[in-house]
């Protein structure tokens, strides 16, 4: 029979390791037998019924008219003149015309380890249509995209984020925050930080939402977490107050020691207070420290010269409703003139009951308005037919109704439709 070309550099490469000598005078086509043709062993995946590669190598070797000599039960030692497949047939050569031939035949060589792993394919090469179903090609994460979505299946740490409740679409709108959570591991960056929360006595239902306004603490280091801690139970801030203060207001932790030592000064000598004052202040609206002064301090003006409160009265209102000092300005001169110059409640009625203030525009002027069409709009507390600030703004409108208009819930709807 005869040996290809292709089958001649097979050998060359794969099973005869001898030296290019030996092959010097080899011709272009070897009088061995009928021209066969090599089909290179492929990686991209074994069909159906290879239950071992040596069975593959073996049928990959019939298949060119080459016996397989990378079994592993074999010898490692095999002369060249087995390797070729002797055909019984009337019309085959079955003698060797070739003296090179001869030499190799007569040579014996050693496999290195390397004949037992299937050689790689080549680019070019053509596979069967077999193999080429049982090519699986896995799903690759996109180089850019515009959503986590596409890195949820393949990233533990949004797994798991997404199983604590935090709002992955909400981040991903936000500049660099979803590529800063893809690269993050989670149990090297999320997990311990998840514990020193749980620590310091965050609630697991406050875990989502904290991450979700503030995922920038995943990236804060441990000992400045820890440091940030420690100063505020310093100003004998309770562990329960500090947990309140951190879920209330995520972005605490993140703001220097220096930065709140600033502002715990800055709260207490502006508004007068005591420390435990204006530790009880902070504590119910943590984001004083966490926002900017400017308006804190626009806010105290206004109170001072445009509505005319005194100081001490300042004082009461800010401890009663801290949120005054972070309220918009026009819905609180919109609030404080109605409440003021329309109902005629004087300084001292509000800055005792300061809720009025934190109150709905919209609320105080429908109920006063229907107060005043039955006329029961009495706000003096000398007046028999008194009717407090905080009922007037607190109430729901069915109890509102029965309690302190004496009409029914009906009857304050209709009144709404004429506004």
């Amino acid at each position: 029979m005869y040996l290809c070309r292709r089958c001649v550099g097979f050998l060359h490469a794969r099973l005869m390791p001898v030296k290019a000598q030996n092959w010097g005078n080899l011709g272009y086509v070897l009088p061995l037998a009928k021209l066969c043709y090599l089909k290179q062993p492929t990686l991209r995946g074994f069909p159906q019924g290879y239950q071992n590669l040596s069975q593959r190598k073996k049928e990959m070797g019939q298949s060119c008219g080459i016996r397989c000599l990378a079994d592993q039960q074999a010898t490692p030692h095999r002369q060249t003149s087995d390797i070729f497949e002797q055909k019984k047939d009337s019309n085959d050569i079955t003698t060797f015309k070739n003296s090179n031939l001869h030499h190799i035949a007569s040579t014996q060589v050693s496999f290195p380890a390397y004949l037992d792993a299937v050689p790689c394919p080549s680019p070019f090469e053509e596979i069967s249509e077999q193999d080429a179903i049982q090519i699986t090609v896995p799903p690759g994460l996109p180089p850019v995209t515009f959503t986590l979505r596409d890195y949820v299946d393949k990233s533990e740490t949004l797994q798991k984020l997404v199983q604590l409740g935090v709002n992955l679409f909400k981040l991903e709108q936000r500049r660099n925050v979803g590529s800063m959570l893809v690269r993050l591991d989670f149990q090297g960056d999320v997990s311990p930080r998840l514990f020193f929360l749980k620590d310091l006595g965050v609630e697991d239902t406050q875990l989502g939402p904290l991450l979700s306004k503030n995922p920038f603490i995943l990236t804060e280091s441990l000992e400045n977490l820890q440091g940030r801690v420690s100063y505020l139970k310093s100003k004998k801030f309770s562990s329960e107050a500090v947990a309140a203060m951190v879920s209330k207001a995520p972005y605490l932790l993140n703001f220097s020691v220096e930065r709140m030592d600033n502002r715990l000064g800055f709260f207490q000598q502006q508004l007068g207070l005591s420390a435990q004052k204006t530790r009880d202040v902070v504590t119910r609206l943590p984001r004083l420290l966490c926002g900017s002064i400017e308006p804190v301090k626009e806010n105290l003006k206004v109170c001072e010269l445009q509505f005319g409160f005194r100081k001490n009265e300042i004082q009461h209102i800010v401890s009663k409703v801290p949120k005054v000092l972070t309220a918009n300005k026009r819905k609180l001169t919109q609030v404080f003139d109605f409440v003021h110059n329309t109902m005629g409640v004087p300084h001292s009625l509000i800055a005792k009951f300061p809720q009025v203030l934190n109150a709905k525009f919209i609320r105080i002027k429908e109920r006063h308005l229907f107060l005043d069409y039955l006329g029961r709009a009495h706000y003096e507390p000398a007046h028999p037919n008194y009717i407090s600030l905080q009922r007037l703004v607190s109430l729901p409108d069915d109890v509102f109704c029965t309690e302190v208009a004496l009409v029914s819930l009906k009857d304050f709807e209709r009144f709404q439709k004429t506004l």
